[in-house]
């Protein structure tokens, strides 16, 4: 029987590092730079690179690829327990080689791309050299893909691409997009849209604006698609197989940006129990008032029910090998992200009191990228449904007047199973 809560001491000592370095090395940028993603910024670049060399030379770079790709292919516990502590940090993914969308992105150039597209766009990717955009969201219908309008329509060289995409991250410093359009209108929902690389600067691609959330830089922009053309050999994957396409990059990324989540989160609680334990309050430290502590335990209690949760997915995707036997599990995670992380940073928030509110600290922030978690990836909605439908595939209704778990009736299934004993009271 294996049951096991402990890493591997080897793995261990590697996470040390990780920790140490994060801390120490990598969190400090967070407060000095702008965006990680612009690779055109001297300041960036003089800063992250050695750092990503640090990275290469412990054999921490870009784990989550296989080895073909400059990674380690670790599997998702792995993935899992290292993406909690560069979580901690902004610049953290990148540093280490992770950050998304370019992970993602470089799974699908991997499994999509054809040899040119790969030494075009992949390599320079997995180096860090240049990042990416994945635009799916449209302005008038979100994330569902049923009222799409942007449109992939042929030509005698390829296809033309035409409509808007909006929140579109990164866009500002991609050098390539993968956009997600229709090219079937009348087909079923499921092989309705197709998946294209498009080049930064294209003729017709503009962006119209960026737009940006509390403190972060503006970065996620409404896009513009005009008479864009684009080659034959731009589609990725088979003609209506956008969605088969884009399952690439999401199953193990989610439980990747969970842990990224748990991190934030576990930064929030740390600041709360050390202001309970510093602040004073009607002749009393604040630590030991009841409603303080219930705070402290509920807040407790969920980040770690949740830990719990996104590592046992991780487990049952090492164990499957197989996304689809462990929909349920990931949907779940999901579904849990967004309310962990804005009730810790919302109590931590609370019990700061003023300054918990203001830019001075990360508290509203954090509170805020809780609704962008509720959002990123489809609504948590979608996820609950996802989550309810699997859960009752377990299940049969039944047809009798009364269930099976009608206490009559298990009373006298009990009586039939042990006839010689009387009972000391008739309950009926």
């Amino acid at each position: 029987m294996a049951w096991d809560f402990e890493t591997d001491p080897d793995y261990q000592k590697q996470l040390d590092w990780v920790a140490h370095f994060i801390a120490a090395e990598v969190l400090p940028l967070d407060h000095l730079l702008g965006s990680p993603y612009d690779t055109g910024d001297d300041a960036r670049n003089k800063a992250v690179r050695p750092l990503q060399a640090r990275v290469k030379a412990q054999k921490l770079w870009a784990c989550h690829l296989g080895p073909e790709l400059g990674g380690q292919g670790y599997g998702q516990v792995k993935l899992a327990l290292l993406n909690e502590i560069i979580g901690r940090s902004v610049y953290g993914p990148t540093v280490f080689g992770c950050q998304a969308p370019d992970s993602g992105n470089a799974e699908i150039l991997a499994q999509y791309g054809t040899e040119a597209q790969k030494k075009q766009y992949l390599r320079p990717l997995l180096n860090n050299e240049i990042v990416s955009c994945f635009a799916m969201t449209e302005p008038q219908g979100g994330a569902d893909p049923g009222v799409f309008t942007t449109r992939a329509t042929r030509t005698a060289t390829g296809w033309r691409i035409d409509g808007e995409k909006w929140f579109a991250s990164n866009a500002r410093y991609a050098a390539f997009f993968i956009v997600m359009v229709v090219t079937d209108p009348e087909a079923p929902l499921a092989s309705r849209c197709s998946m294209f690389i498009v080049p930064a600067g294209a003729p017709g691609l503009s962006i119209l604006r960026n737009a940006g959330y509390g403190d972060h830089i503006d970065s996620h922009a409404y896009m513009r698609f005009e008479n864009v053309e684009v080659a034959t050999d731009a589609m990725l994957g088979e003609e209506g197989g956008g969605f088969l396409v884009s399952q690439v990059r999401l199953g193990g990324g989610r439980v990747h940006h969970a842990m990224r989540t748990i991190a934030s989160a576990r930064s929030a609680f740390d600041a709360m129990c050390e202001r309970v334990l510093s602040r004073r309050t009607k002749g009393e430290v604040l630590a030991e008032k009841q409603t303080v502590q219930e705070k402290i335990a509920d807040s407790w209690i969920e980040l770690e029910q949740f830990r719990l949760l996104v590592l046992r997915t991780a487990w049952l995707i090492d164990k499957h090998q197989d996304y689809k036997k462990v929909l349920k599990d990931i949907a779940a995670v999901k579904a849990a992200m967004p309310m962990v992380l804005h009730n810790i940073a919302g109590r931590a928030l609370h019990l700061h009191g003023s300054i918990g509110l203001s830019r001075e600290m990360p508290f509203a922030q954090q509170v805020i990228d809780s609704y962008f978690l509720g959002l990123a990836d489809g609504p948590t909605e979608v996820h609950k449904v996802t989550v309810a439908k699997q859960v009752l595939r377990g299940y049969r209704p039944t047809d009798a007047l009364f269930p099976a778990y009608h206490l009559p009736r298990v009373r006298e299934r009990a009586r039939e199973r042990y006839p010689d004993i009387v009972p000391g009271h008739d309950a009926d």
